[in-house]
């Protein structure tokens, strides 16, 4: 299980650094769910000033540790995502599993996910499961596409076979970062798997958590279930990304 949030606008990147470090070390968990800390990796996606095309950085170190070592030190940006991980499966540890995953190519995706969906790869034919997140963003953001619908996404969710426990997830092309917020109807942790939202003057931020440093909670507001939301990304950002440009790593 895993903590999200994203931000577009007017922001200051350190601020969300360090409320992404709290949701990650458990400080502003106020849910009902059994995880607190989520030390198993993190990784971010953004738009930089200096560069327009997203860029990425993956940790398998806890983020408490290892962010002031990454790119996000310093950073000035108008689009941030950061995705902080408790795995769920003990096999699924390391560099591959961390989030945000690729899928490279003329039109880039990046996918972080929070939630356990075990049976999404039988929507793709597949005789098992092997990573449940890449499966998922390979059935929620099909090859070719440009855009999620939000109909046709949440249509594809509710085709899941029973046996998960959230599809919540950010995806991210050149143009937009979608939210996604969606469970199934036995979802038992609807605290936990909840998603808000805060707007400040030119700012949006969206969180698995409410993080009072970032605004007092009775300006949060919970987005809706089986929601979709669409929020364009600065121009800095939609410019095609150059040849050879590879994502920051640190393992």
């Amino acid at each position: 299980m895993c903590r999200l949030l994203l931000c577009v606008g007017d922001f200051d990147v350190r601020e969300m650094v360090d409320a992404a470090v709290a949701m990650a070390c458990g400080r502003t968990a106020t849910h009902e769910g059994p995880v607190r800390v989520h030390p198993n990796g993190w990784g971010a996606v953004w738009s930089a000033p200096d560069a327009p095309h997203l860029r990425t950085h993956r940790d398998v170190r806890p983020i408490e540790e290892s962010v002031g070592e990454s790119p996000l030190i310093g950073l000035r940006s108008t689009f941030l995502a950061i995705h902080t991980r408790h795995a769920t499966l003990p096999t699924n540890h390391g560099l591959e599993f961390t989030h945000p995953l690729e899928r490279a190519g003329d039109f880039p995706w990046y996918f972080m996910h929070n939630g356990f969906m075990p049976t999404v790869y039988h929507r793709l034919g597949l005789p098992a499961s092997r990573f449940d997140s890449l499966e998922y963003f390979d059935y929620i953001v099909p090859p070719g596409a440009e855009a999620l619908d939000p109909v046709e996404t949440l249509t594809r969710l509710r085709a899941v076979p029973t046996g998960g426990t959230s599809g919540n997830a950010i995806a991210v092309n050149l143009n937009a970062a979608y939210v996604v917020h969606w469970s199934p109807a036995d979802n038992d942790r609807p605290i936990y798997f909840g998603m808000s939202r805060l707007d400040r003057p030119g700012a949006t931020i969206v969180s698995s958590e409410i993080i009072p440093a970032l605004g007092a909670v009775d300006r949060w507001t919970p987005l809706p279930t089986d929601h979709v939301l669409e929020l364009p990304l600065p121009a800095a950002a939609t410019a095609s990304r150059p040849e050879g440009e590879r994502q920051h790593v640190r393992v």
